[in-house]
């Protein structure tokens, strides 16, 4: 099955907007997630499995984040492809359409459509070929001219779980009016801990504690105006958010709660343990 830029809509048609208003709510704010990656690091799936695609619980990674986000009432996705993109449009279109039932594809000069005609989710998805050796700012620029006139987007790696209130995040990046709103998270050591005292004499072994530092944790805010910080071979944040904070125009949203990420074939298997015995504090819907 060979497409261009393409579209997928699963599920009821979006509440019509009256001519010339944008939508500020959840369902018609786009979420960008990146997914161009190669997940060099994840070496128990081979070479032929993009990182989006890796399971957990017998579902990819990036389901459970389009999860997280549908739950807070989001359903505009627009997945910025590079490695191995023809699988995560399999999964999607090839996977999905045969167990939907009714389909409408939809050809057009500048794109094709598939509308499959199903009440199991209520999505839309673009899928943007991003180039597979493009940085992850770079993405976002060629994505952006599916964001519509949205003025507001969410964006994420595809790697992040967490217990985040999405629109918790919304809400504070909409009270302070910056430009961009990231997601800041406490992550557990990689290793446990020595607690010494004067002598050097052990007193106890901490078993990898939650660190005091803060890093970024991948969920992001942005006004629209970022795009034009963004250069089209730019790293988001080596390039553009240490622009941003130069300029005073980044906020930090501080998340207390789970967070964690897929980075390695450990995490992984902590991943699915988490999930088969039903401890996935990131399953925040039903």
């Amino acid at each position: 099955m060979a497409f261009r830029q393409l579209s997928f809509r699963a599920g009821s048609p979006p509440a019509v907007v009256a001519s010339g208003a944008v939508s500020t709510t959840p369902p018609d704010i786009p979420v960008i997630i990146l997914c161009g990656g190669k997940g060099l690091r994840l070496s128990g799936h081979g070479s032929e499995i993009p990182k989006a695609l890796v399971e957990v619980g017998n579902k990819p990674i990036l389901w459970h984040v389009m999860k997280g986000y549908s739950h807070f009432g989001y359903r505009k996705f627009v997945l910025c492809l590079g490695h191995l993109s023809a699988r995560i449009k399999e999964f999607f279109l090839e996977g999905r359409i045969t167990r939907m039932g009714d389909v409408t594809l939809k050809i057009g000069e500048k794109g094709d459509e598939i509308v499959a005609h199903s009440t199991e989710t209520d999505w839309e998805i673009t899928f943007a070929e991003t180039g597979v050796e493009t940085n992850t700012g770079g993405r976002i620029k060629r994505a952006a001219q599916y964001l519509g006139g949205a003025p507001t987007f969410l964006a994420t790696y595809v790697d992040g779980l967490a217990d985040l209130d999405l629109n918790a995040l919304l809400a504070f990046h909409r009270e302070h009016g910056k430009i961009a709103t990231l997601t800041s998270v406490n992550p557990l050591s990689q290793f446990g801990l020595l607690d010494l005292d004067a002598d050097s004499t052990v007193r106890r072994f901490v078993e990898k504690p939650r660190l005091e530092a803060w890093i970024n944790g991948g969920f992001f805010v942005f006004e629209r105006a970022i795009l034009e910080l963004i250069s089209k071979d730019g790293d988001l944040e080596r390039d553009t958010l240490a622009a941003l904070a130069q300029r005073g125009e980044l906020k930090a949203y501080r998340h207390k709660g789970f967070w964690t990420c897929m980075d390695t074939y450990k995490d992984t298997l902590n991943l699915n343990q988490l999930w088969e015995s039903d401890r996935a504090p990131w399953q925040v819907w039903p």
